[in-house]
């Protein structure tokens, strides 16, 4: 890849403005696209996203564009940063307008349940809507939009199946401020990026019901365990989730209140329903999406996740919150790290 690439940045959010910023400063063209043309509109005259990052402004070589075909004719590379359950509704509508020069990269977080009740991987879904020659890639690791936005150090995970490619696209997003590491295990970045907001909305739901900071401490933990259980068995390394794309996202998403999942758990073991808590976050909650699917997996890999299957539970509105943190505090003793 050259120095200087034209992105396009598809999703007008927090993440993906946070993005589009950090592209734009290391001198690319970006071009950012979203679904609500009045928040473009906004963000074009106000020269910020007033509503996700209102104090940031958008440096001058980014773009908002109101009509995404022409942009991406000319794109070297494309950033899709929209809600999982969007991902492929988004690769349909940009197929017809990709070369396969074209790299395609996202930073969602999350799995697909197909129609067939099948659960899968986004870089299966790529492979399936768009072939198999397409340059992917995924970006992952312990991020809030507003740091990354604001410039503060940060790192993350370029994960491809090939490194080479990798390594370009690390080198997009690579600055004095943000440091890329790069990584061939597209199954163990991406099941990280999607259990650990499972993961924080248990550690939040601990924290709402007031138990402490030990248990907070065994919450991040054990789900360390249950994710890379599952991830292993599903083809992913181990030294993946003792990574950035897992248990640094997982540190960073369970302890912090800039987290989505954490604050949504915080809410329900403070007494709020799922549909109130929900609404008052005003964003997407991925955990809330995810967990269902998550625990399907470990079933069919007959894979125990005690914390996985309790948040389940928790929004399939089977159980309380304090039933299901009495459950697990009232399993039998048992040998750390076996079955």
């Amino acid at each position: 890849m050259d120095t200087q690439q034209h992105i396009v940045v598809i999703g007008a959010g927090s993440w993906g403005t946070a993005l589009a910023i950090l592209l734009a400063n290391n001198q690319h063209n970006v071009s950012l696209w979203g679904n609500e043309p009045d928040c473009l509109l906004a963000m074009q005259q106000q020269r910020s996203n007033p509503h996700y990052l209102p104090n940031v402004r958008l440096p001058d070589n980014l773009h908002i564009s109101l009509d995404l075909i022409p942009a991406l004719k000319k794109a070297h590379a494309v950033l899709i940063v929209v809600p999982s359950h969007a991902f492929r509704t988004v690769l349909q509508q940009i197929k017809p307008h990709l070369n396969p020069q074209q790299s395609l990269i996202w930073a969602t977080k999350g799995l697909e349940r197909n129609l067939n009740g099948q659960h899968l991987f986004l870089h299966q879904v790529a492979e399936t809507e768009l072939g198999q020659s397409q340059p992917l890639a995924v970006i992952s690791g312990p991020t809030f939009a507003k740091e990354v936005a604001q410039g503060l150090p940060t790192a993350m995970t370029v994960a491809t199946a090939d490194i080479a490619h990798a390594e370009q696209v690390a080198r997009l997003f690579h600055n004095h401020y943000f440091r890329t590491y790069t990584s061939d295990d597209m199954i163990g970045v991406q099941l990280g990026g999607a259990a650990k907001n499972v993961i924080a909305i248990a550690a939040g739901v601990a924290d709402g019901l007031n138990l402490g900071a030990n248990t907070r401490a065994a919450i991040i933990t054990r789900g360390l365990y249950e994710i890379m259980r599952l991830g292993i068995a599903l083809g992913g390394r181990a030294e993946t989730f003792m990574g950035l794309a897992g248990l640094g996202d997982l540190v960073l998403t369970c302890t912090d209140n800039q987290s989505r999942n954490r604050r949504f758990g915080l809410a329900l073991g403070r007494g709020q329903n799922i549909e109130q808590a929900q609404r008052d976050i005003g964003q997407v909650v991925e955990g809330v999406h995810a967990v269902a699917q998550i625990h399907q997996l470990a079933r069919q890999q007959k894979i125990e996740m005690p914390l996985t299957e309790q948040v389940n539970l928790v929004l399939q509105g089977c159980c309380t919150v304090q039933q299901a943190a009495q459950y697990l505090l009232s399993r039998e003793p048992k040998q750390e790290n076996h079955d």
